[in-house]
């Protein structure tokens, strides 16, 4: 097996059961290892590390698989992997919440690079780093065996791929000529996802409790939804019985699914509108038109997938967060989320904090909100907690 060795004092991560080894802590690499095969990592002395999948482009050189020198990466040691977090998605109690769920969270479920979500009979699989590719074909027909079902469809489209050196896949993985246009339940709604075309794997599956947090807290209230695709928040906020909901995405085929979501739900859609543009823009035009709401949602998408990002990122962040502020009413409340992972949880506050001083406005925190439990975070991978969310009442 390849090796690769080392510098003097670059470890310690791995000592402490991170699963990333960069590439300025790699000393020298012996052998010649293929393209997400399996190497060990070693300390200068020789000593064994941990055994990872090896990635020759990217900035993180390997993904750890182990830390036992016993145990062998092989189907064994994957389907072994696929069975614990099943059982970590029953414990969770998941499935009578919802027919869709996050059946695998990569390094947070000790498999990097891998996300598996079930919809309903069908898994939709996507691999983001090279070692999940290497065992693709492996993990699939795992994912099969171990869960009973017999489609999977590949959504491996993400940004990140790039840095791996992987092009984008996407198309039917197992199974054949089954509908990727179907309908979930979530609680006691239902909606219509695009397994094909939807963002993510074709929902967000990580805001399963937020949304039924907002629904507690709609009542009687007029609501401006942010960044709304297909209406997971708003369909809630009607359900909550809010007095008006105005959905605003810059997407018109999210904005027409919202809508088909909510007469599938017979909520009242005169209660409900969408409108089609970019949230920057329309929440200067409302804040110029003197227009005022009593919740408001930012569920942005990422703005800094990178630590390296954060600084653009956190002036956007800031902005949607000033203008939101500005259009609240007296005890408003704001729902807003970065599921950045180059913005941590104290960098967020900070930034909400900013804005609310930059607004004029005084504002409490009353509420923290995180990514839902089939989203767990591993106690020594802190970067799988890349879902913050806060609720603040303006004064």
């Amino acid at each position: 097996m390849s090796k690769i060795i080392l510098k003097p004092g670059r470890d310690k991560s791995l000592l402490r059961r991170h699963p990333w080894i960069f590439s300025g802590a790699v000393e020298r690499v012996e052998g010649e290892p293929v393209s997400g095969g399996t190497v060990d990592l070693l300390a200068p002395n020789g000593g064994f590390l941990a055994r990872a999948a090896y990635s020759p482009i990217s900035q993180i050189r390997a993904r750890v698989w182990t830390f036992d020198p016993d145990e062998i990466v092989d189907a064994n040691f994957f389907r072994k992997k696929i069975r614990d977090s099943i059982k970590i998605r029953q414990m969770s109690k998941v499935e009578g919440q919802s027919n869709a769920y996050r059946l695998i969270h990569a390094e947070s479920d000790g498999l990097p690079g891998l996300i598996v979500d079930r919809y309903g009979d069908t898994l939709v699989f996507q691999s983001l780093t090279t070692g999940c590719e290497f065992w693709k074909e492996t993990l699939a027909d795992l994912l099969l065996e171990e869960t009973g079902l017999k489609n999977i469809y590949e959504r491996s489209d993400a940004d990140v791929r790039e840095l791996e050196g992987l092009g984008s896949k996407t198309g039917i993985l197992r199974g054949e000529n089954y509908d990727l246009r179907f309908t979930i339940y979530e609680h006691d709604l239902q909606f219509r996802i695009d397994l094909a075309r939807g963002h993510k794997t074709g929902f967000y599956l990580d805001q399963r409790d937020n949304r039924l947090r907002v629904r507690e807290l709609s009542k009687d209230r007029d609501v401006l939804d942010c960044f709304s695709y297909t209406g997971g928040f708003s369909l809630n906020a009607l359900a909550g019985a809010a007095k008006s909901v105005l959905s605003v995405d810059s997407s018109a085929d999210a904005l027409e699914l919202c809508k088909q979501n909510v007469a599938l739900n017979n909520l009242p859609a005169d209660r409900h509108t969408n409108l089609e543009g970019d949230v920057f823009q329309l929440l200067r035009k409302f804040r110029d038109e003197a227009r005022s709401f009593d919740m408001i949602i930012l569920d942005p998408p990422k703005f800094a997938p990178t630590v390296a990002q954060a600084e653009k990122a956190s002036r956007a962040y800031k902005d949607i967060n000033l203008l939101a502020f500005k259009l609240l009413r007296p005890n408003g409340i704001l729902v807003t989320f970065s599921c950045s992972g180059g913005i941590d949880a104290g960098l967020f506050q900070k930034i909400v904090a900013s804005a609310a001083l930059d607004a004029g406005v005084d504002a409490r925190i009353v509420g923290h909100m995180a990514q839902a439990a089939d989203h767990p975070i591993a106690l020594n991978f802190p970067e799988g907690a890349y879902l913050k969310g806060l609720i603040c009442i303006r004064n």
